[in-house]
């Protein structure tokens, strides 16, 4: 149990060039208080004390606006940075070697039971304000872009970005098209260019409709 202390107090001063003693470490760091209260209601969890490691889950939120269900698993070497806003869902598990900014969401997708949450290998990056939603796995040496939210499966030794997540870099080199930032669709302006499409096409069937009554009909008469 103390190497694991131990362990967890040198992955921060490794992780973060702010950090610099252990004592500031140990009293400042509120993402390694919610992870050590992880740990205990964990522990409870697991002896199926539901309702104690829950207000223990509850009450480490409450200090450090980080949110982790005791029924999550994480390995060694979690690293939360910063913190505030970070959500671990109930079926979550976490490799190694992963470090999470504020902001992040590792969810499920709706109401079913069982395994809903993802899964997040070792050496993975999920930068600030990501959203992992959904029960499928995240391989090893992944990198998240900030404000991602990621749907699917992502590949081991891969860059993920956008909305929805995709994959523009594996092993090293760049897949698919270039990702431009600041070409990102707006499916609020997309939705209003269909609306004004379609409005078009109807004033241009109306109008062909008028024509087509003032057509002359045997006798001289319009219709």
């Amino acid at each position: 149990m103390f190497r694991s202390l131990a362990s967890d107090i040198e992955t921060i001063l490794e992780n973060d060039p702010a950090a610099r003693n252990k004592l500031e470490v140990v009293f400042t760091y509120s993402g390694l208080h919610a992870i050590w209260s992880h740990r205990i209601a964990h522990a409870l969890f697991k002896r199926k004390w539901y309702t104690l490691a829950r207000v223990i889950s509850q009450t480490s939120r409450f200090f450090t606006g980080i949110e982790i269900h005791p029924g999550a698993t994480i390995g060694e070497k979690l690293f939360i940075d910063h913190g505030m806003g970070v959500v671990i869902g109930e079926t979550c598990e976490i490799g190694d070697n992963v470090v999470i900014y504020q902001g992040v969401t590792l969810g499920g997708t709706g109401k079913e039971r069982g395994k809903r949450h993802p899964t997040i290998g070792n050496n993975v990056v999920i930068a600030s304000g990501a959203k992992v939603l959904g029960s499928f796995k995240v391989g090893d040496n992944v990198n998240i872009g900030a404000n991602s939210v990621v749907l699917r499966e992502v590949p081991s030794n891969s860059t993920v970005v956008g909305i929805p997540g995709r994959v523009i870099k594996r092993n090293g080199t760049r897949v698919g098209d270039r990702l431009d930032h600041t070409q990102l669709p707006d499916p609020v302006i997309e939705m209003l260019r269909a609306m004004q499409k379609e409005v078009s096409e109807l004033r241009i069937e109306l109008e062909q409709e008028r024509e087509r009554r003032k057509e002359p009909v045997a006798g001289g008469e319009t219709r």
